[in-house]
């Protein structure tokens, strides 16, 4: 079949992205407008000032990205937009202009999945180096563990494909603060500036990651909604389902952020805290030298350890799955996919157990369009379209 042309948009969270990728595989544009320096006074996103960023920058992020692709709104096959999980408000403006687009140019319009598109970041990518001359991509193993760890999500999904359909099944999940949100909230809790997840990941090389020992949650069994319903238990059959389902890899990572808190608190390093705030704050754009500098051993040591306890239970817990649903090949993706312990970790630990794991590139692993419109394409090839009275669903399940 001729190739397909398909325009994504992303607006999910903090990121207005707009990509044009050709057949799933090519890609041909992909921009990124960045609110870094937007929510960076507040040391997280706040839902109201994305949206209005949102706004702002989607009409000449599309233009920039049909340019840099050399096409029209007119030679597109089809507009792909993220439908959720998201911000609300955020995802409203990425869906209103993608119905506005595909109403008036009359193409179809593919609703996608944002953590789909964190799971297609990684097919993409590896066409992307076997294009380039890079290391072949093989044939895929199925079932792929597909661990998506970003700043709103920590998901273990067990993925498989026939004829283009891709479906996905969740055998684990945070029950409270996905990884990337700790690195995120550690970092601000430490004076080091916003975004704090590639901040820790930068200092944390220097410092001695066995300085502190941190403890993560080890959950052993099922979240209780899952056996109970008010305070009626299920019946056998259900009880039955749930066992059958095999075993669930839950995340928790709200423990060791208060563990890095009263770290700080018994140390009483709350005064050299503030004050590298202070100085930072100073600063219009701090380089990392800017940082290490008001960094002294203790604090490097400090990230280090908390780094180094996050990796290894995302590793050990990830691995075990795998080995539990005997896994062939893993996929890890999302925003802390491009943290360099991470993947260096991955890679040796799943080397030694003989499964191939395959990441995006830094610029994938974190939101974009590209990854949508990736991700459009099987539905484009079964002519999964979407009326105009789709709403966003800022909870949205992926299965």
């Amino acid at each position: 079949m001729p190739d397909a042309y398909i325009l994504g948009i992303e607006s999910s969270c903090d990121e207005t992205g707009a990509a044009v990728v050709r057949s799933g595989q090519g890609v041909l544009s992909n921009i990124v407008a960045s609110q870094i320096a937007t929510h960076q006074p507040y040391g997280g996103v706040v839902p109201e000032l994305a949206s209005r960023e949102h706004l702002r920058a989607i009409v000449p992020v599309v233009r920039q990205a049909l340019a840099d692709a050399g096409q029209t709104y007119q030679s597109v096959d089809a507009i792909a937009v993220t439908q959720g999980p998201g911000l609300a408000g955020a995802l409203l403006v990425g869906i209103s202009y993608a119905k506005a687009l595909a109403f008036a140019l009359e193409k179809p319009l593919i609703a996608v999945n944002h953590l789909e598109g964190h799971i297609h970041a990684v097919l993409l990518e590896q066409q992307r180096q076997s294009e380039n001359g890079g290391l072949y991509f093989p044939v895929l193993d199925f079932p792929v563990l597909a661990l998506v760890v970003s700043g709103g999500h920590t998901h273990l999904y067990l993925a498989q494909v026939q004829e283009n359909l891709w479906t996905y099944r969740n055998i684990g999940h945070t029950r409270d603060d996905a990884a990337g949100e700790a690195f995120d909230k550690v970092g601000k809790l430490l004076g080091l500036g916003y975004p704090g997840g590639p901040i820790i990941d930068r200092l944390a090389p220097l410092g001695d990651p066995e300085a502190v020992k941190f403890q993560i949650a080890q959950i052993k069994h099922r979240d209780r909604r899952d056996h109970k319903l008010g305070d009626r238990t299920l019946g056998d059959h259900a009880q039955h389902r749930a066992e059958e389902d095999g075993p669930q890899f839950d995340f928790s990572y709200s423990g060791i952020k208060t563990a890095v808190l009263r770290y700080v608190e018994t140390e009483k390093l709350k005064p050299a805290i503030e004050a590298r705030r202070q100085a930072l704050a100073g600063i219009e754009t701090p380089t990392l030298e800017d940082i290490r500098g008001l960094s002294d051993r203790q604090l490097l040591n400090l990230v280090a350890s908390f780094q180094r306890s996050m990796v290894d239970d995302l590793v050990v817990k990830t691995l075990t799955a795998a080995r539990a649903y005997d896994v062939r090949t893993l996929f890890v993706s999302g925003g802390v996919a491009a943290n360099r312990e991470l993947r260096a970790t991955f890679e040796r630990e799943a080397g030694l157990e003989g499964l191939p794991v395959f990441f995006p590139s830094r610029a994938l692993s974190t939101d974009n369009a590209a990854m949508i419109a990736a991700a459009a394409f099987p539905k484009f090839l079964r002519r999964e379209f979407v009326a105009m009275d789709f709403c966003a669903d800022a909870g949205m399940a992926l299965r």
